[in-house]
């Protein structure tokens, strides 16, 4: 399996390629060069597998450049109950008949991002050691990835991390968790923006390619492929617990904003799981639903990016939203050209594009509808979860439940994504239950802890030094 970019460059990579690498050097996101097809027979032979065992099968598909017994290793030391605090490392927790919740948040920093995260430091720290190399690691958070990543990476041979997030517009728990760390080769960076300013930065970085392989810079954010293959494996865990004969179909409602997390889920669709419905939910910054309302993407600048009580979706520049339509256009040459263009030419003059009519079509054959869940939608969801069926849910995940609800359909169940534990967000608890949610045992005083972070301006420029200063090559 070798992989393209969306943008045009075919020359031929391997998984452990692009693993390393990050965004192509025309500026594109890799891909495979095809989607492999999963049959009725597979799909037979796949329900009830463990979790590691499913997460091999389906890795293994799009994998080559691994040997099988290492690949094996690596997904079988990644998820486990130890790690991840249940054997069925997804489980589903039913709310009402038809709907029910799949728990993504019970991995070292609580939120769904670890189930990519974990497999990623240890893919890392294989391939370093195999190619007798080191790694600088940029990435961009609004929250979640940060810890993720800095959680996974930390300790890890070869691989220093900088992580780079908007100054002052994660929760507090969040900045706990992240800049509490002592971890030597963890660098936190507060840069005085928006998380689009910083996913700016490391995209300006990955793309001046002489210092990206001078200072072998790589990125976890989801514009790194390995990171999203490994959330395709929860799709196909959620539909095996859901169903019971590969007849039936499924629906998953997903908190959106960097689009990630749900064009995994296209993935899993393209590859042939039973998927009816792919549910988009935003926030207030709701770039991804009037998309998928109008067939029009317009970026908004950081003063028109909403500061919102789910700030991990405080989002107006989805990176992996070049995927999608790129697989809209026919996945071949003449889609390249075309992404090229939207989302080269005309997002860079005019901050935006729009489908022709034509192309706009041909997007609900792909599954996608969408909605929008504002601040006070998502607090009475989470009231409302709270004193019908005794579950507290987090701000993203009450997004995706509201917005889930409204494209429900009679005998289609519906998996809304449960992307966070509460706790990272205490204050929308607060208000709207009245109370702090649970704590985790072992995070008692987190908040208190002394941190490590360096404030900065939105400046790919002081970035890069900040790199050389501190970097490996």
């Amino acid at each position: 399996m070798n992989y393209l970019s969306t943008r045009g460059d075919t020359t031929p990579r391997g998984f452990c390629d692009i693993l390393l690498e990050g965004l192509a050097p025309d500026g594109g996101l890799y891909l495979p060069e095809r989607y492999p097809r999963v049959d009725a027979a597979t799909l037979a032979r796949w329900r009830g597998l463990s979790y590691a065992d499913l997460a091999f099968e389906i890795l293994s598909l799009y994998i080559a450049d691994i040997p099988a017994a290492d690949l094996h290793m690596l997904v079988h030391k990644t998820y486990t109950r130890e790690i991840f605090g249940t054997t069925q490392i997804t489980p589903l927790k039913p709310l009402e008949p038809g709907i029910a919740l799949q728990a993504l948040s019970n991995g070292p920093t609580l939120a769904f991002k670890d189930m990519a995260m974990q497999l990623l430091g240890n893919l890392f720290e294989y391939e370093l050691a195999r190619r007798g190399e080191t790694l600088n690691i940029l990435g961009a958070t609004s929250g979640d990835t940060g810890s993720a990543a800095e959680y996974a990476m930390r300790g890890k041979q070869g691989v220093r991390v900088f992580m780079l997030s908007p100054h002052g517009r994660m929760s507090p728990f969040q900045q706990a968790q992240m800049f509490s760390l002592p971890d030597a080769n963890i660098h936190n960076l507060a840069i005085e923006g928006v998380f689009d300013d910083c996913q700016d930065i490391v995209k300006a970085v990955s793309n001046d390619l002489e210092f990206k392989r001078r200072w072998r810079i790589g990125t976890v954010n989801s514009i790194n492929w390995a990171r999203l293959l490994a959330q395709v494996v929860y799709y196909f865990a959620g539909y095996f617990q859901a169903t019971k004969t590969n007849d039936e179909r499924v629906s998953f409602a997903v908190p959106s904003g960097n689009f990630g997390n749900v064009c995994a889920g296209h993935v899993a669709r393209m590859m042939g799981l039973p998927i009816d419905q792919l549910v988009v939910a935003t926030n207030e910054n709701d770039v991804l639903d009037e998309f998928f309302r109008t067939g029009s993407y317009r970026v908004r600048g950081a003063a028109d990016t909403h500061e919102t009580s789910s700030p991990s979706m405080d989002i107006s520049k989805a990176s992996n939203f070049e995927r999608f339509v790129f697989d809209l256009l026919g996945h071949d040459s003449n889609a390249a050209a075309r992404t090229r263009q939207l989302f080269g030419d005309d997002i860079a003059r005019h901050g935006g594009f729009a489908l022709t009519p034509a192309e706009f079509a041909r997007v609900r054959e792909f599954g996608f509808v969408s909605g929008k869940s504002t601040h006070a939608d998502r607090v009475a969801t989470i009231r409302d979860t709270q004193q019908r069926f005794g579950v507290t849910i987090d701000p993203h995940t009450a997004d995706g439940l509201k917005v889930g609800r409204a494209h429900a359909k009679p005998g289609t169940p519906l998996l809304v994504l449960e992307t966070a534990l509460p706790i990272k967000f205490a204050a929308t608890i607060i208000e709207a239950l009245g109370h702090e949610p649970p704590r985790p045992a072992g995070l008692d005083g987190l908040e208190q802890l002394p941190r490590r972070f360096k404030v900065m301006p939105a400046s790919a420029s002081t970035v890069q030094a900040y790199i050389v200063e501190n970097g490996s090559t």
